[in-house]
């Protein structure tokens, strides 16, 4: 990096950035014109145009957002190509990360406990840029996407149709640059970017979900439900069985179901509504099925049938196990109570979510699941309706404290799952 431009960010910057994110902001930043002065001739950046930068980019109307987004994307002016939009929503996905690790905001979360970072930044990525409409309303995909030019009026409405990029661009720029990161009116759009993380400290275990794609699945959340997960079930911890799945999951609102099948594919799904065993579908159109793995995306409700969620066992007459969307024998996503298989009928589309088959294969074999409890728990669940001996009899608590018990009989208690030290 040039040393005087290091200089000039590195107040900043400190190193919470990546280098080719510094680079980014740099070039964002001399862009900007200032009346009456060459800024051609130093390399350095004026403080006027770092003010105008982060005014512009964080309070500015599109035209003044994106004209910085352009230079950002590429130095020279003029169209992007696909493949540089690309490159820079994978550097600022990749500097989202970086940064909320830094500054110790991944809350609970960490590279060691989440998948592969790196393939999340690229699906995440991939996702972005699926949204790219030229003028004609057509999306170009694939080979065609890289090379295609995009002009600044199909960047300010691809900005505006997702708003992962501003959200992004705040983030890195607050956390990273760590300026107006204190104003909280300002905050609350990336207050949540990520959930804490509850149930996994001290398991060992690696969650299905990569970083990026649980900030992407998140946003996709109602609101109320987007600032913690809780583990309920991994099948690496709590062990291979349907009946402990439905122990677990039943009457502890609103969840997320994740899969992994035996090629690799990663999929899953969100239940509005508290698992409850019973022949008849449940749920809402707020439901929606997902894949992280080999592409993310999420697949919303169609309101061409209400078979949102579905959960039985033990029946003689209905089908057996956890399904969402489609109908008996042909579910968009089907674990079978005969744990270990399970299925992902579409021809074309799974008529609830519109959601392709989302499994490698369409009758699967399954290699882990996972489910989470998203924002709070409902009162009625957890050690709240447990109550032990000793929190309804004062006398027998005073009795083990005199025999030097207490702390031992605490410790038979079923491990609280909130574990509020996780961060």
């Amino acid at each position: 990096m040039h040393p005087l431009l290091f200089f000039s960010l590195q107040a900043y910057a400190q190193e919470p950035l990546p280098e080719q994110m510094t680079l980014r902001l740099y070039n964002g930043m001399k862009s900007i014109d200032l009346p009456g002065k060459s800024s051609g001739l130093s390399e350095q950046i004026a403080k006027e145009q770092f003010v105008i930068f982060m005014s512009n980019l964080l309070k500015g109307n599109a035209d003044e957002k994106i004209t910085i987004i352009m230079r950002m994307i590429s130095k020279a002016e003029g169209p992007v190509k696909g493949k540089q939009i690309q490159e820079f929503t994978e550097d600022l996905i990749m500097s989202v990360v970086h940064v909320l690790k830094y500054r110790k905001e991944l809350k609970g979360w960490t590279l060691e406990n989440t998948r592969d970072s790196a393939s999340g930044v690229k699906t995440l990525a991939s996702q972005l840029l699926s949204e790219l409409k030229l003028a004609d309303g057509t999306k170009p995909v694939g080979p065609q996407l890289m090379e295609t030019d995009f002009d600044q009026s199909v960047i300010e409405d691809w900005v505006y149709r997702v708003p992962q990029i501003s959200v992004f661009l705040s983030a890195v720029i607050r956390q990273g640059l760590h300026v107006l990161h204190s104003l909280p009116d300002q905050t609350k759009d990336i207050l949540n970017l990520v959930p804490s993380c509850k149930g996994m400290k001290g398991r060992g275990l690696v969650s299905l979900f990569d970083i990026p794609s649980i900030i992407y699945i998140n946003s996709h959340l109602p609101a109320e439900r987007q600032h913690k997960w809780q583990l309920l079930f991994s099948s690496g911890f709590h062990g291979e069985s349907f009946s402990q799945l439905c122990a677990h999951i039943v009457k502890k609102g609103p969840c997320i179901v994740i899969l992994k099948d035996l090629d690799g594919y990663i999929f899953g799904g969100f239940a509005s509504h508290s698992w409850e065993v019973k022949p008849q579908f449940q749920g809402d159109n707020r439901c929606f099925l997902f894949s992280v793995f080999p592409s993310l995306a999420v697949y919303t409700c169609t309101e061409y049938n209400d078979h949102y969620m579905y959960l039985n066992h033990g029946q003689q007459t209905m089908p057996n196990g956890l399904g969402m969307g489609g109908q008996h024998g042909y579910f968009g996503l089907w674990i079978d109570s005969d744990y270990g298989k399970g299925h992902s009928k579409a021809k074309p589309r799974c008529t609830t979510y519109n959601s392709p088959q989302l499994s490698a294969r369409e009758d699967f074999t399954l290699d882990a699941v996972e489910v989470w409890a998203v924002g709070d728990l409902p009162e009625s669940t957890g050690t709240k309706g447990k109550k032990s001996i000793l929190d309804v009899d004062p006398e027998a608590r005073a009795f083990l404290e005199m025999a030097g018990k207490s702390r031992h009989s605490e410790g038979l208690r079923e491990p609280v799952e909130d574990d509020d030290d996780d961060n």
